[in-house]
């Protein structure tokens, strides 16, 4: 099967539903044509067709957060498409992880659909931190004070959980838990390592 099997619709368009090969969460869905669809199998990073500017674009190529393409697969009729990959940051243009926040069925923003996706979540946040270091976030300045500073606060929040563990103190324990996996997000984030290539780690360890 190749570029030339797929059924593009009248415009030489077709749907591709993103999704995180991790999570599972849809992260967008958006158009590509012939062009867009090569450039994406042959880079490996998502690249579609605006409709609005009717020209590609290239995901993450201004912001950063690109994706990085783990599977491209198509349905059984070949006119959509599923692109599994490994997020680098935000999926959308308002800065959170996944386009898919609102619901039709409640006035409220959805909540996190599993517990694995508010990691997703913080990590997006950072990535974007990163890129933007807006003045006054706590984020900037860690990234801003460089390796040395993010080390120091790692070490500084294993020692708090050791404290608290020995104290048995369940919910200081959850509190300084919480602190030192945002700050090892930050510290991939600045070291450019994905969380998902920590996950790839357990996935093969566990496998063993």
């Amino acid at each position: 099967m190749n570029v030339d099997d797929i059924v593009f619709d009248a415009d030489g368009l077709i749907p591709a539903v993103v999704q995180d090969v991790n999570s599972k969460e849809v992260l967008t869905v958006a158009y590509m044509n012939r062009e867009s669809l090569q450039k994406t199998i042959d880079t490996k990073e998502t690249w579609f067709y605006s409709r609005s500017r009717q020209t590609l674009w290239h995901k993450g190529e201004t912001s950063g957060n690109v994706q990085r393409v783990s599977d491209l697969r198509y349905d059984c009729d070949r006119d959509a498409l599923l692109v599994l990959v490994h997020p680098q940051g935000p999926a959308c243009h308002h800065g959170t992880y996944s386009c898919f926040t609102e619901s039709l069925l409640s006035e409220e923003r959805t909540q996190e659909s599993n517990d694995f996706t508010i990691v997703r979540t913080v990590a997006a946040t950072i990535a974007e931190r990163n890129h933007e270091r807006p003045e006054g976030a706590y984020t900037t300045y860690l990234f801003e004070e460089g390796v040395d500073k993010i080390l120091k606060k790692i070490g500084e929040e294993a020692s708090e959980i050791i404290i608290a563990a020995k104290n048995r103190d369940g919910e200081e324990l959850a509190w300084e838990s919480a602190d030192f996996i945002y700050h090892l997000l930050v510290l991939l984030e600045e070291q450019q390592l994905s969380f998902d290539d920590v996950l790839d780690t357990l996935r093969e360890r566990h496998g063993k």
